[in-house]
């Protein structure tokens, strides 16, 4: 096998493991996020969080897939590595930016779903706030 087969072999082996991981930590790690921004809903968020992983696996696979290829020839072991190590810090730094991006999305589901609990914020006691005008200093 050549350099260049050996470093995209090596290449998949390293890539497609790590990312089935990360998607399988974010599915049992997220459920509970989920499970509360819903109000309880645990089917509601087991759906979701199906759903969230399934895209997740279909945009980190292809993007895996799109960035196989090596531009130059790899030459020597030398070369796989320095190859090897290019793409894996790539596909981390994506795999970390797709993690914090659900992370943010969560989040603002979590929060939402605390406003939505928590209810409008109450009036100072004693005053209804209609049919009274604004003063300042109050």
């Amino acid at each position: 096998m050549n350099p260049t087969v050996t470093t995209y072999a090596l290449y998949l082996t390293l890539a497609l493991p790590l990312t089935i991981w990360v998607a399988r930590t974010l599915h049992r790690n997220g459920r509970i996020f989920l499970v509360d921004c819903f109000h309880g809903n645990e089917q509601l968020a087991d759906s979701v969080n199906h759903l969230l992983v399934v895209g997740f696996y279909l945009i980190n696979i292809g993007f895996v897939s799109l960035y196989l290829k090596v531009v130059d020839e790899v030459v020597a072991v030398r070369g796989i590595f320095e190859a090897l190590s290019a793409k894996m810090g790539v596909v981390l730094l994506v795999l970390g930016a797709m993690h914090f991006f659900n992370l943010f999305v969560f989040t603002r589901l979590r929060r939402r779903a605390e406003l939505e609990r928590s209810g409008p914020p109450a009036l100072p006691h004693g005053r209804s706030g209609v049919g009274q005008a604004f003063t300042p200093n109050a």
